[in-house]
């Protein structure tokens, strides 16, 4: 087997562990364990938990802009921005964990704003600012940062995913669904072009 099939085939276990559990269950141990290999065998591949934790976000993150990206690839300005948040929301509501990780848990390595949001380095994240500079261009939304105006977008849905996973928001998930919509075009009908 390549080093590459293996290197693959870990971060596999690990996102795995992580979707299922969270990151604090990732162990290189239990990573080697699962995928047949020694832990000490794991750091050809990943000098440390943190360098596969990072790989783990690479490869999820791209896979998500990928999906949403395919999502949000017809239809009007309009139809493509809601489909994005539901994208975010199926995503966050259905892998907790990962959602956890990737956009809110502290950890080595994890990107910052704005510095590491420039030149698409956070994949889901290029998905709405590609959105919301499309939507500047078409005179949808006053000119403005793209890169803060997409920030200042998703921020409400995530303030609230965070508050409805820790139990603060009491609602069926439908409910808390079109919550986060309106909240979302509130935010959006503040940054439209008068």
């Amino acid at each position: 087997m390549s080093d590459r099939s293996t290197a693959g085939r870990i971060v596999d276990v690990a996102r795995r562990i992580l979707v299922e559990e969270g990151a604090e269950a990732v162990s290189m141990r239990r990573v080697g364990d699962a995928v047949g290999v020694t832990a000490m065998a794991i750091y050809r591949h990943y000098p440390s938990r943190e360098a596969l934790l990072r790989a783990v976000a690479d490869v999820s993150a791209r896979e998500l802009a990928a999906a949403w990206t395919g999502r949000v690839s017809s239809g009007g300005l309009e139809e493509r921005m809601a489909a994005a948040l539901d994208d975010f929301l199926d995503f966050a509501l259905g892998s907790r964990h990962l959602y956890r990780f990737l956009v809110s848990d502290a950890w080595a390595g994890a990107r910052r704003f704005p510095e590491d949001f420039r030149d698409g380095q956070g994949p889901p994240f290029s998905v709405v600012a590609g959105l919301v500079e499309e939507g500047m261009r078409a005179g949808f939304l006053r000119e403005d940062d793209p890169l803060e105006v997409a920030m200042a977008v998703t921020s409400g849905a995530q303030g609230l995913v965070q508050q409805y996973l820790s139990g603060r928001i009491g609602m069926a998930e439908d409910d808390f669904r079109a919550l986060c919509h309106r909240t979302t075009w509130r935010i959006i009908e503040g940054l439209r072009a008068r």
